[in-house]
C-alpha cells in the first residue's frame, strides 16, 4: 500500500532532494499536494511527474499561471497562505516540512493535529514555537523527525540513549564565508559575498545566514526544544570539512558522532524510511580521501547571533518567534543593502530589548496566535528600529 504524502516547500533543495528519492520509488507514494512558491515552472512539472492530487503557490499573483501550466491533467491548484494551511489539513501520512522561514509554522501544526508524521527542516517552527509543535504532536498521535542534517545526526546518537547519560551535545557549523576573513572586514561585507559559500550551494538567504551564523543560532535554540537539553548542554564548533554533522559526549567519557557526505538525502531518507534504514543514493564517506577533520571554536566577535541564541534559550517563552521575526526582517534589510553586515545582529538584539521590556514575552502558554502576534510585533519593531537607524 502506498504512503500518502505532502511536501511544503517543494521547490526549494530540501523539497527538490525529497521528490528526487520519491521518484525513485514511485509505486510506494501517493503525493497528496506539493507547495512552492515562485517557481512555477518547476513546481507544475514535478506535480504532473508525480501525480500530485494538489499544488499550491504561496503567491496569489502565480495561480493563473500555475492553473495553465496544469490545465487538462486535473490536479487542483491554489494559491496564497490560506491555501498553504488547508493543504496541510488535507490527510498524509508523511509530511515534509520544509518551507523557509517562519510561514512554514502554521503548515506545521495543521499537519500535526491531522496526526501525520512531520519530517522537520523549518527550523523555525521550532525556535518559533517548540512547545506548541510538541503539545500538538503528543495531542494528536502526531511524529516530528529532525532533518536538518545536524539535528537528524543528533537524533540518530541519541536513539536508545537515556537522556540523562548524556553530557553535553555539539552541532557543527562550516564557519560560512567570512570565517577567516579579518575581524574588521566584516563591517564591509556585501550580501555578494555573504552569499558563496565555501563548502556548497544553497540559497541566498540560507548562505547569508550560514555566514553570520544565524542558522547555527537557530540550531542552537530548535535542538533544546527538540530534545529537551539545557542550554549550557548545546555546544557549536567550527568543523570546515562539514562531514561530521554532530556529536553526543556521554557522562562516562564517551562520544558518539554522526558523520556523512554534506548530502542532504541521508537526513531526508532518514526521515522518510524510519524506523528503517533503506538504501539511498548517497555516496559512504571515504576517509581516507579527506585525511583529516579539523575542529576550532566559535569566535563570539565574529558570530554575536549564537551569544544572541543563548539568551534566547535560557529566557524561553515567546524569544524565539521574537528573535526569528527580526533576523528574517534584518536580513531583508541586508539584502536591500540597507544595513551593513554587523547591523543584522545589533538589530536582533535591540528587538529583543525592546520586546521583553515592554511585551510581556515569557507566556507559560504558547499558542499559535500568541506567537504570531510575537512575530508581527517583532517585524514591526525591526522595520522601525532600521528605519531610525538609517536616519541617523
Amino acid at each position: 500500500m502506498s504512503r500518502r504524502i505532502s511536501i511544503f516547500g517543494a521547490t526549494g533543495s530540501i523539497g527538490q532532494n525529497t521528490l528526487d528519492l520519491i521518484k525513485r520509488a514511485p509505486d510506494d507514494y501517493d503525493v497528496i499536494a506539493l507547495t512552492g512558491g515562485h517557481n512555477i515552472a518547476q513546481l507544475a512539472a514535478d506535480a504532473l511527474q508525480v501525480g500530485a492530487k494538489l499544488v499550491v503557490t504561496a503567491h496569489d499573483q502565480h495561480l493563473p499561471a500555475l492553473r495553465q501550466a496544469l490545465e487538462g491533467s486535473g490536479i487542483e491548484a491554489a494559491a496564497g497562505p490560506t491555501a498553504l494551511c488547508e493543504a496541510a489539513t488535507r490527510p498524509a501520512d508523511w509530511v515534509m516540512s520544509a518551507i523557509v522561514g517562519a510561514a512554514g509554522l502554521e503548515p506545521g501544526v495543521r499537519a500535526l493535529q491531522q496526526g501525520a508524521t512531520l519530517a522537520l527542516a523549518n527550523k523555525e517552527s521550532m525556535v518559533c514555537a517548540g512547545p506548541l509543535m510538541l503539545a500538538t504532536a503528543r495531542a494528536n498521535g502526531g511524529t516530528i523527525l529532525p532533518v536538518d542534517s545536524e539535528h537528524s545526526a543528533l537524533f540518530q546518537a541519541l536513539n536508545g540513549e537515556p537522556r540523562d547519560a548524556v553530557d553535553k551535545v555539539i552541532i557543527t557549523a562550516s564557519g560560512g564565508a567570512f570565517r577567516d576573513w579579518p575581524l574588521a572586514d566584516l563591517a564591509h561585507a556585501t550580501p555578494e559575498q555573504a552569499a558563496t559559500h565555501p563548502n556548497w550551494s544553497m540559497g541566498t538567504r540560507i548562505t547569508i545566514d550560514s555566514a553570520s551564523m544565524f542558522n547555527k543560532a537557530l540550531e542552537l535554540i530548535e535542538a533544546k526544544e527538540l530534545f529537551g537539553f539545557d542550554p549550557d548542554q548545546i555546544e557549536a564548533c567550527i568543523h570546515p570539512e562539514s562531514v561530521v554533522h554532530a556529536m553526543v559526549a556521554f557522562r562516562d567519557g564517551g562520544m558518539i558522532g554522526h558523520m556523512g557526505v554534506p548530502d542532504m538525502r541521508h537526513a531526508i531518507g532518514y526521515a522518510l524510511h524510519h524506523p528503517n534504514r533503506d538504501p539511498l543514493p548517497v555516496k559512504t564517506l571515504d576517509l581516507l580521501s579527506i585525511g583529516q577533520l579539523n575542529f576550532r571554536e566559535v569566535c563570539p566577535d565574529r558570530y554575536p547571533a549564537l551569544r544572541l541564541a543563548r539568551q534566547v534559550m535560557e529566557a524561553g517563552g515567546l524569544h524565539g518567534a521574537v528573535f526569528n521575526a527580526a533576523k528574517e526582517v534584518a536580513l531583508d534589510a541586508f539584502l536591500q543593502k540597507r544595513i551593513g553586515f554587523l547591523d543584522m545582529a545589533a538589530v536582533v538584539e535591540r528587538v529583543l530589548d525592546r520586546l521583553s521590556a515592554t511585551n510581556g514575552l515569557n507566556h507559560a502558554d504558547i499558542d499559535l496566535d500568541t506567537v504570531l502576534r510575537a512575530d508581527l510585533a517583532a517585524r514591526d519593531a525591526a522595520k522601525d528600529d532600521i528605519h531610525q537607524t538609517s536616519q541617523k
